[in-house]
């Protein structure tokens, strides 16, 4: 099973969150008892009233969480809202899954702060939204995502929306996204997109939520039968679409992973094989998946050469330097890809050949739980055919044999 979070239209932000699990068929009743022990723990704010109703927003149906709280103190540190989070949840019984989800939660919001301010996480303080709000937000999806086991399945996210324009807080106006927000993205699987207004549609709440939710994030689908939807609304009302988060929950159709890539571009026509060759191991070194460069015709029938790398958003921004660094392009073209993958690992074999002993590193693929083929990695072999004095292709095709016979493949 998998649980996609749709937040490429309306962003996210905490209750949305809480509102769609809600709506997806969460226990209604559960939630709210679990969030009202809060108070427990959180001297100075009384929640008066809390329920889920049902509202439109743009002509779509969502659930929407109806709050209304009573603070005493509108100030408090980050310190003291995580400790509520961190008792409550051991209070309400929550799963170890559950528990380490709320802690790492709270902690993103909190490290966020305290990396933007400059200060001590001791000495963060939280000044934009209600602090029971938080913690309402934190255990109250912590609940629901118990109560439908949804911590036990693969969740993916799509790229998250976040709004544009300026944001007024209390240290003055800032652009939008917030520092906060960018903080918390940071580092994480997610991908960000302006969206349709310039407004803010990721909140720091939720965008905390998110990269301690989703374990990777692809602008498709995958490949799946639904099963469930929820649909969570926000509390602002936008032009032109529903302000609202979708939530999927389906069943996978194949054995495939999904992933999604970034794909680099550029033709180059005036520089040598050997500055081909060393932008290829300048890139490999760097981390890049493949790198493929292929003879092509341009514009006035110039011979060229396509150049395409395949990388991971993280080091995009690095693989682009080298490539205009070591080529002297001048510009270079990039899309995101989604990938299919057949499942694999990388298997330790010990071997025999000739009588001596080695060990090689194998990648494994499978599919319907079955290895159905492998490659011994080239630099095994390479070893092996120096150590026993013969070429690479015999080598290869002894070490086959002998893993086919240990791993009992045909």
């Amino acid at each position: 099973m998998v649980l996609v979070v749709d937040a490429q239209v309306a962003g996210i932000s905490g209750d949305m969150l809480l509102s769609a699990l809600v709506n997806m068929g969460a226990n209604k009743s559960k939630i709210i008892e679990g969030i009202l022990m809060s108070e427990n723990f959180f001297k100075g704010s009384k929640i008066q009233n809390i329920d889920f109703e049902k509202t439109m927003k743009h002509g779509t149906e969502a659930t929407k969480l109806i709050l209304d709280i009573k603070e005493e103190q509108h100030e408090r540190k980050g310190i003291e809202v995580q400790d509520c989070i961190l008792q409550t949840s051991d209070q309400i019984g929550l799963s170890d899954k559950a528990k380490i989800f709320a802690k790492e939660s709270i902690k993103s919001l909190i490290r966020a702060e305290s990396k933007i301010h400059g200060v001590p996480i001791e000495s963060v303080h939280f000044h934009e939204a209600s602090s029971t709000d938080t913690v309402i937000d934190v255990i109250g999806s912590a609940i629901a995502l118990d109560d439908l086991r949804l911590f036990s399945e693969d969740v993916i996210s799509t790229p998250a929306a976040v709004g544009g324009g300026t944001l007024s807080f209390s240290h003055g106006i800032t652009s939008n996204p917030a520092s906060a927000i960018l903080e918390i993205f940071r580092n994480s699987n997610i991908i960000i997109v302006g969206g349709q207004t310039r407004e803010e549609l990721t909140t720091p709440t939720g965008a905390s939520l998110l990269v301690n939710l989703a374990t990777q994030c692809s602008e498709f689908y995958p490949p799946m039968k639904i099963k469930s939807i929820g649909y969570g609304a926000g509390s602002k009302d936008f032009e032109g679409f529903p302000n609202v988060l979708k939530i999927v929950r389906g069943e996978l159709v194949h054995q495939f992973e999904q992933d999604t890539v970034q794909i680099i571009e550029t033709n180059v026509d005036d520089v040598s094989g050997e500055v081909i060759g060393q932008m290829i191991d300048k890139l490999i070194s760097m981390g890049a998946k493949d790198v493929t460069v292929a003879p092509a015709i341009t514009k006035k029938s110039r011979p060229t050469n396509l150049v395409s790398v395949i990388c991971d958003s993280s080091n995009l921004n690095d693989m682009i330097n080298t490539i205009v660094s070591e080529t002297g392009t001048l510009g270079v073209r990039v899309r995101a890809s989604n990938r299919r993958i057949v499942p694999r690992a990388i298997v330790s074999v010990p071997i025999t050949i000739h009588g001596k002993s080695f060990t090689v590193q194998c990648k494994m693929a499978k599919n319907d739980n079955a290895i159905k083929n492998f490659k011994v990695e080239a630099d095994n072999v390479k070893m092996i055919s120096e150590s026993l004095g013969i070429s690479f292709r015999d080598a290869n095709a002894l070490i086959i044999a002998e893993v086919k016979q240990k791993m009992h493949l045909k």
